[in-house]
This record gives structure tokens, C-alpha cells and sequence, in this order.
């Protein structure tokens, strides 16, 4: 029973927190302006309670899940794949805590509505209004999108039997936690899309953070003598996870608090707020990896939960003053002089300068979520090729080198001159699509990092799976060998460009930040599967012999310069209402920069294509040296048993041709 009420209190920690400090700041009383609607005192209360227990329920069923995915051990080492035990009692957990995010989210499409129309919920026909708000409004839509990922993930939870569905189910979590990310307290700025991005990487690592610890605290009986081996790798996560809520907080502060005095404000007081909140977490995280882990293996579990709910009250706080920071403006927001412009609204930014020779090495356009991860992968690499030589290994400087070019080019196309300019001509988005889809995968798929991670990575023996473990179910999956096979790679490369071009995917992509980071997403890894089964090195499905991959990479190359060529004849202007709409003054009209930028398609075509055959070619060479060679050791084995057998076959056929020829 005083379990339960302990458990009972730290989640609603959240809401009181929210309410508490909206309460303290003015932010649940009314606003007093007449002639305005009034939503009533349920909705204003009603709201932030709501959103709290919205945001715990998603950060606990993310715990939950990426503890029995990545920290809790298998009950049979020898059966890593098979879920029982406790990592079966953590995803059932994750099930009701789903349901209640699905609910809580469904609530806060009427109670959100209520707030932003002033309705009162039992006014008449709320209802239906609330309901038009959530399939026609876009928040409305992203609030509706979190309630049906939440749906899932509580289906997937009654359906799943495998650790590979568990990894299913965190993808389908963190997909959440994107649409909660389009509706928090950083994502109504006019650098939108920075803020999303940031907001998205702050709530997963909080959500892991908070929710991987709940998610210990809830299973430490099931865990049983596996709770130590799940406490040292969870510990090791949380210590990441600190790293992206600090920075992430950080850098969305200062999108939001532009100035110093700022700080001083109730928006201010109450980031501070909370990132006091983390950094005391943080302190006590760090404290219990170094010192109640090894208490743990000798029995000191009493010491574990007094030191875990501690941390995971102040969790739970600093997510209620998360929630307050939703429902509170920072006067530097309000302080707007002048409206936006149209491309300001369409874009978040204002229109660059005319592009010109200078403007493709002057003009950048943060993307924050591509640049890191560009960075994290290449900080990734070069650790593990640190690791290589550090224990006498080697690893060909020309594969560290592709590596590097390829997220390097993929950093300028979505933050130089292409990611600045690629919404405003179709030119420019040509360059960045071409960039994305042929070149950055060509020299990623040259580096060999599945080869390079398979070599580093360290195998855990406690029966749970870590980074390699899960590395080589991804790359041994069904998925996996059947969109990497070289027939089916091509066709998805083909088939994506004509689709996303001949359809409302190209404006869709351009009006929505979610749309534009699925594009850049798909077309990078459609690349790097396509690239990958013609001349990579990596482990995956049989590749077919060199002449026909040979074949491959002309038909496809060949199909690309045709589509090119097709949209150079056409007089329709994709996505013209959106280009018109922005007021650009400068530059080629929309249809004369539509056709410059299939010729530049067509053009980028060629350097990918040199890339991949010239690799083709290298890799040719050296497997035909390897059988010459193999042949030549095989010879030396025997004594020339292989060569001496096929001449005396050559001298039996010669004699039959001469005996043929006498008669």
C-alpha cells in the first residue's frame, strides 16, 4: 500500500508542479478582455493536468521499452530474441502507460481546442467543433497523430514477442514524442524549425532519462539478480541522455530568451527552474553509477530505490515545469513590432539574397537535426577507428576519408547554400535532392561502418543487447536483406523520384518541417541501400556478379537522366503555389528554374555515377587478384592438380577432334 501511494505521488508530480507554477505566475487566471470568449476555470486548470500526465505516460512507456530493448538481460543468454521475464512484464507496463498517453492526448485535443477558441466544454456542440479542430487545424492533426502513435504502441505491447518487436515499438515511441515536439513551448518561434528539432532530442532524452529509471524502479523485483547488469547499462544511457538535455536546453533558451535580462522574467524563472531540476538529477545519476552500482551486485538494493525515487521525483518536477514553460509566453516573443512577411510565415525566415557565385559559400541555414546527427556519426567514427589502432589494428585511411566527405556533403546540402535556398527554387532543392540520394550515400557506403562498428563494437555477455547486438539484427533482419538486394534497391531508388515529384509530396515537403526531414531521410537511405548492394564491402544480402552490377548501375543511372530530361520538357511548374506564394522578386521565373534544375539533375548524375563505377571497378580488380591468388595457393597445395587435370582435358578433346577429323 505505501508503495502504491509512492507511486501514486510521483506521477502526479507533474501536473501539480505544472499547476503550481502556472498558478504562481498568473497563468491559470483568467485573462479579463472584454468581448473575449472566455474557456472557463476546467479547461484552465484542466489543461496543464492533463499535459502532465500526457508527458509522463509517453516518457514512461519510452523508458520502459528502451530499458527491455537496450539494459534489461534475457532470461537465457543462449536465447537473446525471446521475451519472458521481466523484459515481458516491462513492455506490459509500457502497454498501460500507452493507453494512457493515447488518452490523455485525446483529451488534450478538446481541452487545447477549448483553450484557443474560448469554448466552454459544455457549451453546446463542442463536440463536433473540438472534433473538426483535431482533423482540420494542423495542431489539432499533430495532436491527433500523438494519440493514434500512442494507439499503436499500446496494440504493439499486446502483440509483440520478440526483443527485435520491442526496437519496432521505441521507433514507433520516439515517432510520438515528434508530434508532442510540433506542440511544446519551442515550437511556436519563428525559427520553427530549429526549435523542433531541438525540442524532439530534448524530450527523448528526458523521456528516456525519466522513464528508464521509472521503468527500474517498477521492474527491480521482476529484474531480480539481472537489476545490477540493468542499473550499470542504464546508467551509462542516462549519462548521454544528461549530455542532449543539457545541450539542447541550452540552445533552445537562447532561441526563445534572445537577451540576458531575459532570465528575469517568469519565463525565464521557470527554465531555470527546471534546469536546476536536471543538473541535481544529474549529480545524483552521476553519484549512482559510481557508487551503487557495485552496491547492487552485493545486495544493496534499499539504497538503489531511496536514491531512484529521489531522482525520479525531481524528474517528474522538472516535466511539470516543462509543461509550465508550454503555457507561458517569454516577453521577448511578444515584443513584435511588425508582421511577417510572407516568406517569413512560409519559411520561418526571410528570403536570402539573390543567389550568386558568392552565395553558395556565404549562405547557411541551420538545420539542427542533420548536423548532428552528421556530427555524432563522424565523432562515432573516428572513436572507433581510435579503438582500432589503439589495440594495433588497422583501417584504410581511404575509407576514414569517404566517411568524413560523406557527412561533410551532407551537412552543406541541408545547411549551406542548398538547405537555404532548397524551399525557395527548385533549382537549389534540385542540388540538395542530388546531393542527398547519389553522392552522400556513394562515399558513406565506401566507409564501411557496419564493417568498421561489427570490429569496435564490444559483445556483451549479460544476456542484454547492446549497440551490436542490435546493429546485427537490423542488417540480418527480413527488411533488411530484402530492400538491400540490389533489384529491389534500384527499383525503390527509381520509383521514390518519380512518385515524390509527380505528386503533392514535392509541396508537402516544402510546407512542413516533418515532410522535409522524412524526404531527406528517405532519399538518403534509399541511396545508401542502392549504393551498399552494387559496391559496398558491409555484411548483407549476396551480391550479384560484377557484370551485372555493372548492368544495374547503367539502367538506373539511365532511368534517372530520363526523368531528368521528362521534366525538362514539361511546361506544369511543380509546387507553384508554394514558390508564388513566397514573392520572390529575383532569379528565373518558377518554370524557367524548374527546367535549369532537371539539366542540374541531370548533370549531378554523372560525378555519383564516375563514383560507383570507378569503385566498381577497384572492387572488380582486387576480387578477381583474391581468385587469382587463391587459385595460385590451391595450386601450389596440390602440386598443380587443377591446372594438370584441365590440360589433360584440353589433350583428350584434341584428340577427339583429331580422331573425328581421320574419319
Amino acid at each position: 500500500m505505501k508503495r502504491m501511494a509512492l507511486g501514486t505521488t510521483i506521477v502526479l508530480v507533474p501536473s501539480a508542479t505544472a499547476a503550481s507554477l502556472l498558478w504562481a505566475t498568473g497563468g491559470l487566471a483568467p485573462l479579463g478582455v472584454p468581448g473575449l470568449p472566455e474557456a472557463g476555470a476546467f479547461t484552465r486548470v484542466g489543461l496543464p493536468l492533463v499535459q502532465g500526465l500526457r508527458d509522463l505516460s509517453a516518457a514512461v512507456t519510452l523508458g520502459l521499452l528502451v530499458v527491455a530493448a537496450f539494459c534489461a538481460p534475457a532470461d537465457q543468454i543462449d536465447r537473446p530474441d525471446e521475451l519472458t521475464g521481466a523484459r515481458r512484464r516491462m513492455v506490459a507496463q509500457a502497454t498501460i502507460t500507452a493507453v494512457v498517453w493515447a488518452v490523455t492526448s485525446i483529451a488534450m485535443v478538446a481541452l487545447t481546442y477549448s483553450d484557443a477558441s474560448g469554448a466552454r466544454v459544455d457549451a453546446p456542440g463542442f463536440v463536433e467543433q473540438a472534433v473538426f479542430f483535431g482533423t482540420d487545424f494542423e495542431l489539432g492533426r499533430y495532436l491527433l497523430a500523438g494519440a493514434g502513435l500512442a494507439s499503436l504502441v499500446a496494440m504493439g505491447g499486446l502483440l509483440v514477442r520478440t526483443a527485435t518487436g520491442i526496437g519496432v515499438l521505441v521507433l514507433i515511441s520516439l515517432a510520438g514524442l515528434w508530434s508532442m515536439s510540433l506542440t511544446g513551448h519551442a515550437a511556436g518561434t519563428l525559427l520553427h524549425d530549429i526549435a523542433v528539432d531541438l525540442q524532439f532530442l530534448h524530450l527523448v532524452a528526458v523521456s528516456a532519462w525519466v522513464g528508464g529509471l521509472l521503468a527500474l524502479v517498477m521492474s527491480r523485483r521482476a529484474l531480480g539478480t539481472h537489476l545490477a547488469v540493468a542499473v550499470r547499462h542504464y546508467s551509462k544511457l542516462a549519462g548521454w541522455c544528461l549530455v542532449v538535455v543539457a545541450s539542447s536546453g541550452l540552445f533552445g533558451a537562447a532561441i526563445r530568451v534572445q537577451e540576458i535580462s531575459g532570465i528575469w522574467s517568469t519565463y525565464g524563472a521557470m527554465l531555470v527552474l527546471k534546469s536546476s531540476a536536471l543538473l541535481v538529477v544529474g549529480g545524483l545519476g552521476w553519484w549512482q553509477r559510481h557508487r551503487l552500482v557495485n552496491l547492487l551486485a552485493e545486495g544493496g538494493r534499499n539504497a538503489f530505490l531511496r536514491l531512484a525515487i529521489i531522482e525520479a521525483a525531481v524528474l517528474a518536477g522538472a516535466t511539470g515545469a516543462g509543461v509550465a514553460l508550454s503555457r507561458t509566453n517569454p516577453e521577448a516573443a511578444l515584443a513584435v513590432t511588425e508582421p511577417y512577411t510572407a516568406a517569413e510565415t512560409l519559411i520561418g525566415s526571410a528570403l536570402p539574397p539573390e543567389l550568386g557565385a558568392a552565395e553558395w559559400f556565404t549562405q547557411w541555414s541551420l538545420d539542427t537535426l542533420w548536423l548532428l546527427i552528421a556530427l555524432f556519426m563522424i565523432g562515432l567514427y573516428l572513436l572507433a577507428v581510435r579503438r582500432m589502432r589503439k589495440r594495433g589494428d588497422t583501417w584504410p585511411i581511404v575509407r576514414t576519408a569517404a566517411w568524413l566527405v560523406g557527412w561533410l556533403l551532407l551537412i552543406w546540402a541541408t545547411n549551406g547554400a542548398p538547405g537555404a535556398y532548397g524551399r525557395v527554387l527548385f533549382s537549389m532543392h534540385m542540388v540538395q535532392h542530388m546531393t542527398v540520394a547519389t553522392a552522400v550515400p556513394a562515399f558513406l557506403v565506401l566507409g564501411a561502418p557496419i564493417t568498421l562498428a561489427l570490429r569496435t563494437l564490444r559483445r556483451r555477455d549479460d544476456g542484454s543487447a547492446g549497440p551490436r547486438e542490435w546493429l546485427q539484427r537490423v542488417v540480418l533482419s527480413l527488411p533488411a536483406q530484402i530492400l538491400g538486394t540490389p533489384i529491389v534497391a534500384a527499383g525503390l531508388f527509381i520509383v521514390s523520384l518519380v512518385v515524390f515529384y509527380y505528386s503533392s509530396l514535392l509541396q508537402l515537403s516544402l510546407e512542413s518541417h516533418t515532410a522535409h526531414v522524412l524526404m531527406v531521410g528517405h532519399f538518403l537511405l534509399s541511396g545508401y541501400l542502392f549504393a551498399n548492394s552494387l559496391i559496398g564491402i558491409d555484411p548483407g544480402p549476396e551480391r550479384p556478379p560484377y557484370p551485372l552490377r555493372a548492368l544495374i548501375i547503367m539502367v538506373t543511372f539511365g532511368f534517372h537522366a530520363l526523368f531528368s530530361v521528362s521534366l525538362m520538357a514539361s511546361n506544369q511548374v511543380l509546387a507553384e503555389d508554394w514558390f508564388v506564394a513566397l514573392g520572390r522578386s529575383w532569379g528565373r521565373d518558377p518554370l524557367a528554374d524548374q527546367e535549369f534544375g532537371a539539366a542540374i539533375g541531370w548533370a549531378l548524375g554523372d560525378y555519383p555515377l564516375a563514383i560507383m563505377a570507378g569503385a566498381l571497378i577497384v572492387l572488380w580488380v582486387h576480387a578477381d587478384r583474391r581468385e587469382r591468388r587463391r587459385f595460385d595457393r590451391s595450386e601450389t597445395r596440390t602440386n598443380g592438380e587443377q591446372l594438370a587435370a584441365y590440360n589433360e582435358k584440353l589433350r583428350k578433346l584434341a584428340e577427339a577432334n583429331e580422331s573425328r577429323s581421320k574419319s
